[in-house]
């Protein structure tokens, strides 16, 4: 990577936008930011299983911290899909214990999850997974639940997105059930983007992560309220970015600028679904409930999206926006070659088969049955998903059993 930054707002029209730093090496970016931006000095640290068994970049990151004056005082290596509150609460309770003033996370979407709650947990009071429960959405929430204090770095490994929301999923061990940790929650003050690290990121997550960034995208511009001229516009110039950029990346995994496009297609995706009151749909509401049974995100919208489009195009919900998502995309001329090159007629084709095409060239799962998802899974899957918010602001409005059923149908 060359030695010139930018440091620039993610969302430069709002006024709590985190930080993007991209262009020098991640380890020099962190060591020159935490303590000169954020005064820190005690960090806590939730890095990538892989990353640090197979992978330098650890012992480079805490490294480049040491030289700049600043202590390690806490380390989790990996955190299991869909954040764990048992998890949450052992890194809550570490932080604590060692007086950390700021978390970084080095990896994918759990991790930052997992900080974003944790923060939340610190300000406070927790110390056990029911304390954790007083604070998801829901009836049982506190009357008063204090904003977070401590500052959260990221430095993602994955195109999730999660870094540059304020709101975070965690799953219950004992019931299985994922639960939103929204206001006052805070996400990451500072993401940093290296695309050389990045390029050390399986295959199978950097797309299929990708694809979530997708859903964002599609989801945003599919909607039939809440979206405005600018959201459309940026979601659209996330997926020209996202789409081609992660074919590429599909084609040549050295093609560094590939993924530095696709990273940062995925702050634009997110800055689409954050910027107005766009509320996403069943592709979203769905995954969230397949993540426990062991999906990952990604793989969640490379099965479902396809399927919902289709679902709420043939019930006449939003053809007109699913028009122009596709005019966006078959407009590209490296889609407009995957298209021929699996013999897609782009003339007849609607959105769900050309996402399926581009989520096929990308070698991802595209059924519930590759995921290990049966058909005895379908009904309780349903039930679980009509509890979601996002069923509920679907297109079509999901309120029965049967209308799910109908588009797992479609993804079995």
């Amino acid at each position: 990577m060359s030695d010139t930054e930018t440091v620039r707002p993610a969302f430069p029209t709002r006024e709590h936008s985190p930080l993007l730093s991209y262009g020098l090496p991640f380890p020099s970016a962190a060591a020159r930011h935490v303590s000169a931006m954020f005064g820190a000095s005690r960090v806590y640290v939730l890095c990538s299983a892989s990353l640090a068994r197979n992978t330098d970049a650890l012992d480079r990151l805490q490294a480049a911290l040491s030289t700049a004056g600043v202590t390690v005082v806490g380390l989790r290596i990996g955190m299991r899909s869909h954040t764990l509150w048992s998890e949450v609460v052992q890194v809550v309770n570490e932080a604590r214990e060692a007086d950390a003033d700021l978390l970084l996370t080095l990896g994918g979407g759990s991790l930052t999850d997992g900080a974003k709650i944790a923060a939340l947990a610190l300000s406070n009071g927790v110390t056990t997974p029911a304390d954790l429960a007083t604070l998801t959405e829901g009836p049982d929430k506190r009357a008063v639940v204090h904003p977070p204090t401590i500052p959260i770095v990221s430095i993602p490994t994955t195109l999730s997105a999660g870094e540059y929301s304020d709101f975070a999923g965690g799953t219950n061990d004992a019931t299985r059930h994922k639960h939103s940790f929204q206001q006052p929650a805070r996400g990451p003050r500072l993401v940093i983007l290296d695309p050389d690290l990045a390029a050390m990121t399986p295959d199978a997550i950097w797309l299929s992560t990708g694809v979530r960034a997708v859903d964002h995208c599609v989801e945003t511009l599919c909607a039939i309220e809440g979206a405005t001229p600018a959201t459309d516009a940026l979601a659209e110039r996330a997926l020209r970015l996202l789409v081609p950029g992660l074919l590429r990346s599909k084609r040549d995994s050295a093609d560094r600028e590939a993924r530095l496009q696709s990273q940062l297609g995925s702050v634009d995706a997110m800055a689409a679904f954050t910027g107005g009151s766009v509320e996403l749909g069943a592709s979203h509401g769905i995954g969230h409930q397949l993540g426990p049974l062991g999906v990952g995100h990604g793989e969640t919208s490379c099965i479902m999206l396809p399927a919902v489009c289709k679902f709420n195009a043939l019930h006449n919900a939003n053809r007109h926006r699913q028009q122009r998502v596709l005019a966006c995309l078959t407009s590209d001329a490296v889609v407009s070659n995957v298209l021929r090159e699996r013999s897609v007629d782009a003339s007849r084709a609607d959105l769900g088969d050309v996402l399926d095409a581009v989520i096929r060239q990308l070698g991802l799962p595209r059924s519930l049955t590759e995921v290990g998802v049966g058909r005895d899974k379908l009904d309780p899957l349903a039930l679980n998903s009509l509890q979601d918010r996002c069923c509920k602001t679907n297109p079509v409005p999901l309120e029965t059993k049967e209308q799910v059923l109908e588009i797992l149908e479609m993804a079995l």
